[in-house]
């Protein structure tokens, strides 16, 4: 199984019954880096090796994905956010930055919103939080996020189907949207596709919260006019163009402190674009 060259790999609890595999490497401020969907904390791997040089970078699988636990029933945004804070705090940060890609993202947005005193830097890539998310997804352009509908169906048929192929559901997405598939060579495709046949319960209960519970806690920060303190960086590809809305008007709501960019590369942009991403992080961690 592959891994991050130079990181100690260890198992911490973070709440009753749930432990998380975690890739921890370098010195200096912490700066913790949450992977999305069909990967693992091997996306990070060339970015976490950058900042290493003078940060501790903690890589966590999130609970439900990789070689983490994978318990039934609670797969809110808020409590896969307090895992990670309660990581940190395992292991000595009671403050820290805080990047994620895709679901991780999502995962980051929310520690964010919970956690403000904790987390002193936010970047999300690749994501809209999940109400504008939901909101800009209508007609025949919402075709692109199938899977979204899929996997918010009750339990049962959605786990059932994609059991049914599995490496040929997760391998889809890491084929369609990267636009270099060089960039996620042999042997870490087949780390992802180990991963995500072993986890198919756990990341559809995943994407399930976010068609449910995510959205009530997401409208009652919106409702009660709850933003992010921190400075925060968002990277995403152009889908504003393509679906029709303004990415950095609907992060503005949520973030006054914001710096906002679109990339030309593909989804999988720690992978395909690194030295990009690195130089973006390390740019925040100075704001």
């Amino acid at each position: 199984m592959p891994t991050i060259t130079g990181f100690e790999y260890k198992r911490v609890p973070v709440a009753e019954g749930v432990s998380l595999n975690v890739a921890v490497g370098g010195s200096g401020s912490p700066i913790v880096l949450l992977h999305g969907f069909p990967q693992t904390h091997l996306m990070w791997r060339h970015v976490a090796e950058a900042l290493a040089a003078d940060h501790t970078v903690i890589c966590p699988d999130l609970r439900g994905y990789g070689a983490s636990d994978k318990p039934d029933g609670d797969y809110s945004k808020r409590t896969m956010a307090a895992d990670i804070v309660a990581l940190a705090r395992a292991l000595g940060h009671d403050r820290l930055a805080l990047a994620g890609h895709d679901r991780g993202a999502l995962v980051a947005f929310r520690a964010g919103l919970d956690h403000p005193d904790t987390i002193t830097h936010l970047a999300c890539l690749d994501v809209l939080p999940t109400l504008d998310m939901w909101d800009v997804m209508h007609g025949t352009t919402a075709a692109v996020g199938f899977h979204l509908y899929l996997m918010a169906q009750p339990p049962g048929l959605p786990e059932q189907m994609i059991a049914g192929a599995p490496d040929a559901f997760f391998g889809h997405f890491l084929d369609l949207w990267a636009n270099d598939p060089s960039a996620i060579p042999p042997g870490v495709r087949a780390a992802y596709l180990s991963a995500c046949r072993d986890a198919i319960p756990s990341i559809v209960a995943d994407y399930r919260a976010s068609a449910g519970i995510d959205v009530e806690h997401d409208t009652a920060d919106r409702d009660a006019g709850n933003r992010l303190r921190m400075p925060v960086t968002v990277l995403q590809q152009d889908w504003g163009a393509a679906l029709g809305y303004d990415a950095a008007a609907l992060w503005r709501a949520w973030a006054s402190d914001l710096d906002h960019g679109t990339v030309t590369c593909g989804h999988f942009m720690a992978e395909e674009a690194p030295a990009e991403i690195t130089k973006s992080l390390r740019t925040l961690l100075t704001r």
